[in-house]
């Protein structure tokens, strides 16, 4: 992982990052981490860096040591939720810009910070405005690749050992492991659950909206 600033004159700032945009199953997590100078270095010494460039295993026990490390929150929105949000909302990028402000806003009840990186998935004005309805005003800094962003690399591992989390309590639900992302496998998976449980528990645990729905009805 890189850092644009040096680690003696890193400037304090919240990073946030999503898991499970494009999966099928599971739900949608936002996380958001605080990092300043004094823990940038302990990051980068436990390997913190983009969640999708660790494997699951390691993801996991890194994010149990960040939640000691660092202050931060993260937001899980389940199916069910996010396919009622999605109903009403209609647009990912202003889901998931209501996601990264909730988490922002609730880290922000825990550390004072005026500087926050995020993905660029949008328009910015998204976050912004969830921010501002929110009462909150910061320099929101959004743009391409930035796992490379110590806090938003954070982010990215908190989100995805979340949502590992949630992904094996649903197939425990479900009695059957759910894969992730999209697919085949995913297809097969999905048939499977609506010929044997119905469409309502396919709710329960999948992003409905998704062409998969579609295709294996």
């Amino acid at each position: 992982m890189n850092t644009e600033d040096h680690i003696d004159s890193f400037e304090p700032r919240i990073g946030s990052d999503e898991s499970g945009k494009g999966d099928y199953f599971g739900p949608l997590v936002v996380a958001a981490c605080y990092v300043d100078a004094d823990t940038v270095e302990k990051l980068l010494l436990l390997g913190v860096r983009d969640s999708k460039r660790l494997s699951d295993g390691r993801a996991l026990a890194i994010a149990e040591d960040l939640k000691v490390l660092i202050p931060s929150a993260t937001v899980v929105i389940g199916p069910e939720r996010y396919n009622a949000l999605y109903e009403k909302i209609g647009n990912l990028n202003r889901l998931l810009a209501w996601g990264h402000a909730r988490a922002i806003e609730n880290l922000l009840g825990q550390v004072t910070c005026d500087r926050v990186v995020t993905d660029q998935f949008g328009d910015e004005r998204f976050v912004a405005r969830a921010l501002m309805e929110k009462g909150r005003r910061v320099v929101l800094e959004q743009r391409p690749r930035t796992e490379d962003d110590p806090a938003v690399a954070a982010a990215s591992i908190l989100a995805r050992a979340e949502f590992l989390k949630w992904l094996e309590q649903l197939s425990g639900k479900v009695g059957i492991p759910l894969p992730k992302g999209a697919g085949p496998s995913v297809d097969q998976t999905a048939r499977r659950i609506i010929t044997v449980h119905g469409l309502d528990l396919l709710r329960q645990v999948a992003k409905v909206h998704f062409k998969t729905t579609q295709k294996v009805l």
